[in-house]
């Protein structure tokens, strides 16, 4: 798979109808970014539908779900769905899976009481639901952040989305896997160069993700306190998840996951309020020729 080092991860891709996501796609792709990324939400459309969709709708990018939930579908479904888009599109779509969170989960009618064993035990359905289909495989990803999660995709997979991260993360999770496995950090940014404006929309993307103990126990295993979630997030913690600043601010930031050790950073524009894709569009054009595409 060819991505080079830089794509882009947007919520809106599995919300808007789909000859927006289509055209959004198509733009992302002319820009010279390698990869698009969909997630699996709340009132998300179903990610491996809407990777065919965006994968039929492009030429050259890759297609990524970042991340896939282990309970929006079981082993086999999953596996079945991922060969069915590789087979179709070769060396292009990339499987990134999770085990979400636990408010989500719920909402599923799941139990989300033991996440690492729920996804070895889902790993190996996965393995046995090859057998017997074509030959045609997605690189598979694991949504990580902690050690032990980590591991798993070292050992189980061939690599790791990691979410919410600042470089310093990213050089951790590179020492975890190791030197050959795929490492694709997601980064939020905004291109905005006032602290105060570029802060609140910052804090207005981080609020959710505040709620959730995955998120709050990897900070603070960085060395975030209790007083830094505080508030919608302290200054500190605000920059450290989101880059703000001019296009060069943003892409330095974004280079530093790949000198930390990452292999492809996907980007995620934020805008005023709610996630636009029309801005984050502008924001994207912008960026590129920053970032040498």
């Amino acid at each position: 798979m060819e991505a080079g080092h830089f794509g882009v991860w947007h919520p809106l891709f599995s919300k808007v109808p789909a000859e927006r996501a289509r055209r959004a796609a198509a733009e992302i792709e002319r820009l010279g970014y390698g990869s698009v990324w969909i997630n699996e939400g709340w009132q998300s459309k179903e990610p491996l539908t809407t990777a065919a969709v965006l994968l039929a709708a492009t030429g050259r990018i890759a297609v990524a779900t970042g991340i896939a939930s282990i309970w929006g579908r079981d082993a086999t479904g999953m596996t079945a769905g991922a060969v069915a888009l590789a087979d179709a599109f070769p060396g292009r779509f990339l499987l990134g899976i999770g085990v979400s969170h636990g408010p989500l989960v719920g909402r599923r009618g799941h139990d989300y009481a033991k996440p690492l064993s729920a996804m070895r035990a889902y790993l190996d359905g996965m393995d046995d639901a090859k057998e017997g289909l074509v030959e045609a495989e997605a690189p598979r990803l694991l949504a990580a952040l902690r050690p032990r999660m980590l591991e798993l995709a070292r050992d189980r997979a061939d690599g790791a989305h990691t979410y919410f991260v600042p470089p310093e993360h990213t050089a951790q999770a590179r020492r975890i896997l190791g030197p050959d496995r795929l490492l694709a950090p997601e980064q939020a940014v905004v291109l905005e160069s006032d602290p105060a404006r570029a802060r609140e929309i910052a804090r207005t993307h981080m609020a959710y993700y505040l709620t959730l103990p995955n998120y709050l126990n990897n900070l603070r295993a960085l060395g975030f306190t209790d007083d830094d979630f505080a508030g919608g997030g302290s200054d500190r913690l605000t920059d450290a998840v989101v880059a703000w600043g001019d296009e060069g601010r943003v892409a330095e930031r974004l280079r530093a996951h790949l000198d930390a050790g990452a292999d492809h950073v996907a980007v995620q524009p934020l805008s005023p309020g709610a996630p636009d894709l029309d801005d984050a569009l502008g924001q994207l054009r912008r960026l590129a020729p920053v970032l040498g595409l």
